[in-house]
């Protein structure tokens, strides 16, 4: 891979505070590209990956705001066209990755998870759209393991989840004409926030690695980087499980 293989390229990344979000900028910014940097709430957060984004030797600006409200997706586009003037890559990875069961779960806690994931990649599309189309975007959801093995107490994430791959092959086709590929790139089993020990979220109880360790979120933002750079174009509409062997399908 070329060090600047996404030079020129500007890249919104949404939930871009930590973990993979944040690997995934970085990613963008070790390549050359512009970075729209998309945190919920913690402006300490989004300034943090801002400085570690020009560090890098790229151009970064960050936008707060929940993906959920149309309003934030619509100031992420802004913000990319009028601090770099294109989009190149829309990286819809915000989640809220709640737990809870069905039985004990309201109305309003599973709208607030689909909400971000589901609504927010919407808004985000339809916002991002135009410019994407211009000059022939990549847009890459980021899924999640639970939702192909299924797990205890996330009813509400796992269809949010799932979705996102419908999502993805359907804007594959949609957009195709438009030289526009969209993909969806499924974690599982990356070391993040939780220990190896963790003995929560039970799926990574039932699916351990085959290759005997956890992921790292640089392996997760690796194949976004890769999808979204010259080599990636003939990829689209694919769900693409970035897990250590944790789980082996489509």
């Amino acid at each position: 891979m070329s060090n600047k293989e996404l030079s020129g390229k500007v890249a919104i990344v949404t939930g871009a505070g930590r973990n993979i979000g944040r690997a995934i900028a970085l990613q963008f910014a070790q390549g050359g590209a512009s970075v729209v940097v998309n945190v919920r709430s913690n402006q300490a957060e989004a300034d943090a990956v801002v400085k570690d984004v020009e560090k890098a030797g790229a151009k970064a600006v960050a936008v707060l705001g929940d993906v959920a409200d149309a309003k934030t997706a619509a100031a992420l586009a802004d913000a990319a066209i009028k601090n770099f003037g294109r989009i190149d890559c829309l990286i819809n990875n915000a989640a809220l990755r709640r737990e809870k069961a069905i039985g004990e779960m309201t109305f309003t806690e599973w709208r607030e998870v689909m909400g971000v994931i589901l609504d927010g990649a919407f808004h985000c599309v339809t916002a991002c759209l135009p410019a994407l189309k211009k000059n022939g975007g990549t847009i890459i959801n980021v899924g999640g393991m639970s939702a192909h093995i299924g797990s205890k107490g996330r009813a509400h994430v796992m269809t949010a989840k799932t979705a996102l791959v419908g999502f993805s092959r359907a804007l594959a086709h949609d957009l195709a004409a438009d030289k526009i590929t969209a993909n969806c790139v499924v974690p599982g089993a990356i070391d993040t926030t939780r220990p190896a020990t963790s003995q929560s979220p039970a799926h990574h109880l039932t699916h351990g690695t085959i290759t005997g360790e956890r992921g790292k979120s640089d392996d997760v933002a690796a194949m976004v980087r890769y999808l979204c750079g010259p080599n990636g174009r003939f990829i689209t509409g694919q769900t693409i499980h970035i897990n250590g062997g944790a789980f082996l399908g489509s």
